[in-house]
């Protein structure tokens, strides 16, 4: 049986730890626990499928991630781990224009023949859009989606690693580094150990970059920052809240009790700087009191910080690099990084084991991204 190390325990890293783990082969994972590691901050929204969003490579990707998420959630329920942060609670995707309304509608009917997964897609007045979510902006017209979901990104990575455990997966909190020797990756090195296996798979997000240009490759990969703040809602039972997609690139969900998570900024230019900000909090909280001002009076808990890896053209990339052997990389989950990464996950064990994959490998091609140095 052939032997694996995993560098990066975030959501990518630990679906490929578990779905490698479970087939008996022996599996470490390496993690060394950055401050806002995406999976850790992110809370997910589980509704691909109302997307304008043109590329079918990406599209493809994060509709068999929502189809996915079921069957994971079996396995795991099976498994004990029964808090894995995912609840199947429905969506609703906002609009005051009329018009506009009727073009999500007509997208989302469009989809349901290849994606049945979605469940019911209807219409909702104000009034009915409120029952369902009450504190939300009552001109807001909106379309339902059964299907869609939320996750917890922390718990449900949470879960993944103490399933590969279960399997015999070892887990290292330290900083890798590869061991290459004759354009062959033997393993890395951490916490001034040598660990070798037959392939090393390189899930490292917004950080793998650094990992890789002692092999002269140029990742071309950046951090994106979200900010993401909690509120709580004193008196209010949220658990069967839907996710709430207003217009633009924010959201809305909840974690059960009377908790709710409002996010994102998506700073660009922000490098790896951990703070919370003012400028970040006021936009967050702007966009949620437009949507839904009944938050006026909710208690701000907590603002958490995590980055995204973005590619060139934000579609992930997944695969070797030749003429390097016994190195696998797959990056650029970016936004999508909770719907697609556990599906992706599952393609990259296949990959590792030799089996058939259920996507285009051409489609995320690591070529894309990285660059050899001169």
């Amino acid at each position: 049986m052939k032997s694996y190390i995993v560098v990066g325990a975030g959501i990518l890293g630990a679906s490929t730890a578990y779905h490698i783990a479970k087939t008996g082969a022996h599996v470490t994972v390496v993690d060394r626990e950055d401050p806002g590691q995406a999976t850790g901050a992110a809370a997910g929204i589980i509704c691909p499928w109302l997307t304008r969003r043109r590329n079918q490579a990406w599209y493809q990707l994060v509709k068999n991630g929502a189809a996915f998420y079921p069957s994971l959630i079996e396995e795991l329920h099976a498994l004990g781990e029964t808090e894995t942060g995912y609840a199947n609670v429905g969506a609703i995707r906002l609009h005051k224009d009329e018009k506009k309304l009727e073009q999500v509608l007509q997208i989302a009917l469009k989809r349901k023949g290849s994606a049945p997964e979605m469940g019911e897609v209807k219409k909702l007045s104000p009034e009915e859009a409120c029952a369902l979510f009450p504190p939300l902006n009552s001109s807001y017209g909106a379309i339902y989606v059964s299907g869609g979901a939320r996750v917890n990104g922390s718990m449900l990575c949470g879960s993944l690693i103490r399933a590969a455990k279960a399997y015999g997966a070892k887990v290292i909190h330290g900083d890798a580094s590869l061991i290459e020797e004759g354009q062959v990756i033997k393993g890395v090195q951490v916490n001034n150990e040598k660990k070798y296996a037959d392939e090393v798979i390189v899930t490292g997000g917004a950080w793998a970059k650094e990992l890789l240009k002692p092999l002269r490759l140029h990742f071309f990969l950046r951090p994106q920052k979200a900010q993401i703040v909690h509120v709580d809602l004193p008196g209010a039972t949220t658990d069967e809240w839907p996710v709430v997609i207003p217009p633009g690139n924010h959201y809305l969900l909840t974690f059960g009790g009377s908790r709710l998570v409002a996010g994102a900024t998506h700073e660009d230019h922000a490098g790896f700087d951990p703070r919370v900000t003012a400028g970040g909090v006021q936009d967050v909280l702007e966009k949620m009191l437009e949507t839904a001002p009944g938050l006026k009076e909710s208690t701000l808990v907590e603002t958490r910080v995590g980055f995204r890896p973005i590619t060139p053209d934000s579609v992930p990339v997944m695969g070797a690099w030749p003429p390097y052997s016994g190195l696998l990389i797959a990056n650029g989950l970016g936004a999508s990084g909770l719907t697609a990464g556990p599906y992706l996950g599952s393609q990259l064990a296949k990959l590792a084991l030799g089996e058939t994959l259920d996507v285009d490998l051409e489609d995320y091609d690591l070529a894309k991204a990285i660059q050899v140095m001169e």
